[in-house]
């Protein structure tokens, strides 16, 4: 007779227990809040369509004694699943909050506000804004009196979109510059008798101007020593940071023209008030430690391969010969 009994309520719990579709095998994310049970999740269970009814679950439950171990957090379940399956997946780990976001080098402050906007984690301007006060920041390194560009490291960073804090993402950026660079460089930037904030200007500028790792230390070293000569630098890139479109080419000629314009290196001498962008470890290494060359002057031919000049005639040579004006 207990057998008997037996059998019958497996046999009943089995029909509780059935998958709402067993032909949807689509997998669809599920949020289970702090303090759930299992059957205070069943009418959740039900409008997601991932069981049969909301009291099928909760006598599924009631039979079987199953569901204490239900964990809070996102997890993946599908339709084809039973209430055994189902309840199995939600005890165990649930899937990982945190999502990729990735601040590509060289990227401007209005560049990664941009992205982050469209993603819909902030308002426009909103990282920009804050980014623009270094002072409500900290660093075992001196922050700029300016914005924060060049000290913004650019890293894929796993965040949680639903927790997003844009003051406390700009103090990872900043704890991550020092971690890769400013810390384990300290000795070195001493000794290079260059400010930080040099260093960092100079790399935002050779971040832009060459794509090749390991020709941006010789471009470095040409930007240096037009420097520490008394030439101009003649950056065109530097002439690009204030645009909104950074290849806007009708914007970027007028700029070129524009002999008030702080950051004309055409124009101007010296280095541009900011850095013209958040440089990676590679620019900022090459700004550190250039190379040393008995050139002044290089261009770009159209596979964008560099082409040093030791003089003006060489320079205007490669000019004609790479069709570079």
């Amino acid at each position: 007779m207990i057998l008997l009994l037996v059998a019958a309520c497996g046999l009943v719990a089995d029909h509780f227990g059935r998958p709402a579709d067993p032909d949807d095998h689509e997998p669809r994310g599920f949020e289970v809040p702090k303090g759930a049970s299992a059957r205070s999740l069943a009418p959740a269970l039900e409008d997601a369509g991932l069981v049969p009814s909301a009291s099928d679950y909760v006598n599924w439950v009631r039979l079987t004694g199953e569901g204490g171990c239900i964990k809070a957090g996102r997890f993946e379940l599908r339709p084809d699943m039973s209430a055994a399956e189902l309840t199995a997946a939600l005890c165990g780990p649930p899937l990982p909050e945190d999502v990729p976001f990735t601040v590509v080098e060289g990227w401007r402050i209005r560049d990664i506000d941009a992205a982050l906007a469209a993603k819909g984690w902030i308002a426009p301007g909103e990282y920009a804004e804050l980014a623009a006060h270094p002072e409500r920041f900290h660093a075992d390194f001196a922050l700029p009196d300016h914005a924060l560009e060049g000290y913004l490291y650019p890293e894929t960073y796993m965040v949680v979109p639903d927790r997003w804090d844009t003051a406390a993402f700009i103090q990872r950026q900043l704890d991550l510059f020092a971690e890769r660079f400013a810390t384990p460089r300290a000795a070195d930037i001493a000794a290079s008798g260059r400010d930080l904030d040099a260093i960092v200007i100079l790399a935002s500028m050779v971040e832009r101007e060459e794509p090749t790792p390991a020709k941006r230390p010789l471009v470095a070293g040409i930007l240096w020593k037009r420097l520490d000569h008394g030439w101009n630098l003649g950056v065109d890139a530097t002439s690009r940071y204030t645009l909104a479109e950074w290849n806007d080419r009708r914007a970027f000629l007028k700029q070129l023209r524009d002999p008030t314009d702080p950051y004309n290196t055409r124009l101007r001498p010296g280095l541009p008030p900011t850095a013209i962008g958040n440089p990676g470890l590679a620019a900022l290494d090459a700004a550190l430690h250039p190379e040393e060359s008995p050139y002044w002057y290089y261009l770009h031919d159209g596979d964008k391969v560099l082409h040093p000049a030791r003089n003006a005639a060489e320079h205007e040579a490669n000019r004609r010969r790479y069709g570079v004006w």
